[in-house]
């Protein structure tokens, strides 16, 4: 693996990230932002963050897939919420637990959490990005 995960002293600790990434790997991969598209294209859960938070980080862990990583890769994540106010990291915590248990394992790389005005589509109400080391 080519990715450390590390909470140095003297940083808050979160239960849903590490602070710090070290890659060590050769090959840098990055994941276009991933809306909740299936594979038809069609979105999922239209009007639930839960859900579209849910398929995102599947997406994300599908492109990983593709090139031979896995979310173990994963040196940095961007997350774009249409709308954010802190009433809704509830949601976005539920859906990331339901990718987790669909996947297998628990995202944890460094992540930055964006407020934005809007998104490709009316619809879509977040987006995951991904950047990945692996040798």
């Amino acid at each position: 693996m080519a990715i450390t995960l590390t909470n140095p002293t003297g940083l808050p600790e979160t239960g849903v990230y590490r602070q710090v990434s070290v890659a060590t790997g050769s090959k840098l991969v990055f994941v276009a932002g991933q809306v909740a598209w299936d594979r038809d294209g069609v979105t999922v859960g239209e009007g639930d963050l839960a859900a579209q938070v849910e398929q995102c980080y599947v997406n994300v862990a599908t492109a990983l897939a593709g090139v031979g990583a896995t979310f173990d890769d994963v040196a940095k994540l961007n997350v774009h919420v249409v709308d954010w106010t802190p009433d809704k990291m509830p949601l976005l915590l539920e859906g990331i637990d339901r990718a987790s248990a669909r996947l297998g394992t628990t995202p944890a790389s460094p992540a930055t959490l964006l407020g934005v005005a809007a998104l490709d589509v009316p619809e879509h109400m977040v987006e995951v990005e991904a950047t990945a080391v692996i040798d």
